[in-house]
C-alpha cells in the first residue's frame, strides 16, 4: 500500500481491529470525549503485547488547549518517563503558547525525554497561528511528523492546504491527514500526494445493560449514556480496500 494507515484507538478491542486490518500504526488514547489523552499504563501494556502495527501512545495529561502549566508538565513527564519501559513505537503529543506559537522549549524538553522513540506533532498544529512558520519550526524540533486536518474542521475543507503543507514538508517530514477520513474521501488524500492518513473509523456500540438508572454519567453530546464508541471493523476495512484497488489500476 502506497500510503500509511493510522488508526486512533481508545481501547484493546479498537487495536485488535487495526491488527486485523494490517495498520501500519496505531494512535494509543484514552479520554475520547477530551479528543485523546494519555491513556492508561495497562491498557498500553496490554496493546503492545497483542498487536503487531507500531504503536505510539498519547501523552497528553487533560482535555481543553494544548497550553501547560509547570504541575501538567511534570505529569506529562513522568508518564513518558514510565510509558518508556514498555518500549512503544513512539509517541504523539504538541503544545502551543498562549499567543498561538508552537511551543518549541516545551517540545524540545519531550523529544529529549522521548528519546530514543520518535515523536508525531499531533492536532494542536491545526490551532496554530501560522501554520508555514510552526511547520518549519517543528520540523527543527525534531518530530518524525504531522497530524494534521489542514487548520479545517476535516480533512475534505482542508484538502488545499494539506496540499500546501505536503509541498512544503518535502522529504523533511511526514504530513498526516487527519480528522474525517472515510471511504469516500481517502482516495482524494492519496491522489494529493499524502503518505499517510489517520482516522477512528468509529461506530457506536450499544450498552449491554438490560437494567438503567436515570442517573446520567456522561456528557449529552453521546448518543446515549450507557454505548460507546470502538473502531468499526467494516469501517476501516472499506477505507482499505479502497487504497488497494486504486494502487492495483
Amino acid at each position: 500500500m502506497s500510503i500509511e494507515i493510522e488508526i486512533c484507538c481508545f481501547s484493546l478491542g479498537s487495536a485488535l481491529v487495526a491488527h486485523e486490518i494490517k495498520a501500519n500504526r496505531v494512535e494509543l488514547c484514552g479520554g475520547f470525549l477530551e479528543g485523546g489523552t494519555t491513556p492508561s499504563y495497562g491498557l498500553i501494556k496490554i496493546v503492545l503485547e497483542k498487536i503487531r502495527p507500531d504503536v505510539f501512545v498519547m501523552i497528553r495529561p487533560r482535555g481543553g488547549d494544548f497550553c501547560y502549566s509547570a504541575t501538567e508538565i511534570e505529569t506529562l513527564q513522568e508518564d513518558i518517563m514510565c510509558i518508556k519501559s514498555l518500549s512503544p513505537s513512539g509517541f504523539v503529543f504538541g503544545a502551543l503558547k498562549p499567543n498561538g506559537e508552537i511551543d518549541t522549549e516545551l517540545c524540545a524538553k519531550v523529544i529529549g525525554w522521548a528519546a530514543p522513540f520518535p515523536v508525531t506533532f499531533h492536532r494542536a498544529f491545526d490551532q496554530c497561528k501560522h501554520s508555514k512558520e510552526a511547520l518549519e519550526q517543528i520540523i527543527d524540533v525534531g518530530f518524525e511528523r504531522v497530524l494534521t486536518s489542514g487548520q479545517e474542521n476535516n480533512v475534505s475543507e482542508g484538502l488545499n492546504n494539506l496540499k500546501k503543507l505536503n509541498q512544503l514538508a518535502g522529504n523533511r517530514i511526514q504530513i498526516m491527514a487527519g480528522a474525517g477520513v472515510n471511504a469516500e474521501n481517502v482516495l482524494e488524500l492519496a491522489k494529493a500526494g499524502l503518505k499517510a492518513v489517520h482516522f477512528t473509523g468509529k461506530e457506536w456500540e450499544n450498552s449491554s445493560m438490560m437494567y438503567t438508572s436515570k442517573v446520567s454519567m456522561q456528557a449529552d453530546v453521546l448518543p446515549d449514556d450507557l454505548g460507546r464508541y470502538e473502531t468499526s471493523l467494516k469501517k476501516a476495512n472499506e477505507i482499505v480496500q479502497n487504497l488497494s484497488s486504486s494502487t492495483q489500476t
